[in-house]
C-alpha cells in the first residue's frame, strides 16, 4: 500500500459538522433560483436532458475508469477519481453556464435531476464501479460503507435542502427575494472560510501530496469537457446545448465528495486530495472556458458547424 493510501486529512468532528451545514445550506441557497418555468421548455424537448445526463451518469464514470486503468494512481486516489465522477453536477455549473451565453435552463434542468437522483445512483454506483479496479479492491472492502447510510445522508445533506429551497421559491416568494441573496453570501462565506481553515490544518499534506493529484485532475477534468462538448454535438445537439453538457459534465459536486469522504472514509488521504483539488481545479476550468465562449459568438441552430 502506498504511502498516500494511509495518511489522513485532518478533520475535527466540529469541523465536519460545520461541513455537512455549509453544504446543506448551499444547495438550499441554489434552490431558491429554482422556477417550475426554467424546465417548461426544457421538458418540450426531453431528449437534451437525457443525452446530457447519458454524458454525465454513463460517460464521465467510464472515461473515469478507463483512466484509471492506463494510469494506475495509488489506490486511495484512484477511489476519490472514481468518487468525484459519481458525484452529481456542481451547483457553479449553473452560472458558468449562463456566462458562456449557452442555455441555463438545460443546465438548471440537469443539476437538479443528477442532484435529487444522486441520493441512489453515487452509492450504488461509486460501490459498483469500485469492484471494476483491481489495485483499489483491498482497500475498498477495509471501507466498507453500508449503502444505505450512505443514500441517507446524500437524502439529509442535498435533496432535503434543494426541495425546501425549491418549495420557499415557489410558495413564499416575497421571502425568498429578501434572502436570496444574503444566504448565497453567508453561504460563500461560510464555505471559503471552511477551506481557508482546512487548507491551514493540512498544509503539509497538501505541499507533499498535492503534486500526485495535480496533473490527473486537470487531465480528468479536460477530458470530461470535451467529451461532453463532442458527444452533445456527435448526438446533433447545437452548440449552445452542447457547451451547457460540457460544464455539466466537467464540474462535479466535489463538496458532497469531500462530505462522504469525511463521512464515511475518515479523511482517507488520495480521496479527499483529488476532492478538494477537483473543487478548486473545475472552478478554473469551468470559467476560463466559459468566458471563451462568451467572446465566441454562438452559431445558428440550422447550421451544422462543429466548431468548439
Amino acid at each position: 500500500m502506498e504511502t498516500i493510501d494511509q495518511i489522513t486529512i485532518n478533520f475535527k468532528p466540529d469541523q465536519l459538522t460545520l461541513l455537512n451545514v455549509c453544504l446543506a445550506f448551499l444547495m438550499f441557497g441554489v434552490a431558491l433560483d429554482l422556477r417550475i418555468s426554467n424546465f417548461r421548455d426544457v421538458l418540450r424537448q426531453p431528449r437534451r436532458p437525457v443525452l446530457g445526463l447519458i454524458s454525465q451518469w454513463v460517460l464521465l464514470p467510464a472515461l473515469t475508469v478507463g483512466l484509471i486503468l492506463i494510469f494506475r494512481p495509488a489506490a486511495s486516489i484512484a477511489l476519490g477519481m472514481l468518487l468525484v465522477a459519481c458525484c452529481p453536477g456542481g451547483n457553479v455549473s449553473n452560472y458558468a453556464v449562463h456566462l458562456a451565453g449557452a442555455n441555463a435552463a438545460l443546465s438548471v434542468m440537469m443539476t437538479t435531476v443528477s442532484t435529487l437522483g444522486a441520493a441512489v445512483i453515487t452509492p450504488i454506483y461509486f460501490n459498483q464501479l469500485s469492484t471494476l479496479l483491481p489495485d483499489t479492491r483491498t482497500l475498498a472492502e477495509s471501507i466498507f460503507v453500508p449503502l444505505p447510510k450512505m443514500i441517507n445522508t446524500i437524502l439529509l445533506l442535498i435533496v432535503l435542502p434543494l426541495i425546501i429551497g425549491m418549495l420557499t421559491n415557489a410558495f413564499l416568494p416575497k421571502l425568498t427575494r429578501i434572502i436570496k441573496k444574503p444566504v448565497k453570501v453567508l453561504s460563500m462565506a461560510i464555505f471559503i472560510g471552511f477551506v481557508v481553515v482546512a487548507i491551514y490544518g493540512n498544509y503539509d499534506n497538501l505541499i507533499n501530496y498535492l503534486h500526485l493529484v495535480f496533473f490527473l485532475v486537470l487531465i480528468h477534468n479536460a477530458l470530461a469537457l470535451i467529451m461532453g462538448y463532442n458527444f452533445a454535438r456527435l448526438t446533433g445537439l447545437d452548440q449552445r446545448d452542447a457547451r451547457t453538457i460540457s460544464i455539466e459534465t466537467g464540474i462535479q459536486n466535489s463538496g458532497l465528495g469531500l462530505i462522504l469522504i469525511f463521512n464515511f472514509f475518515d479523511g482517507l488521504g488520495g480521496m479527499a486530495l483529488i476532492a478538494a483539488w477537483w473543487g478548486v481545479w473545475h472552478l478554473i476550468s469551468a470559467f476560463s472556458l466559459a468566458m471563451l465562449w462568451n467572446s465566441r459568438r454562438i452559431v445558428p441552430l440550422h447550421t451544422n458547424s462543429t466548431n468548439v
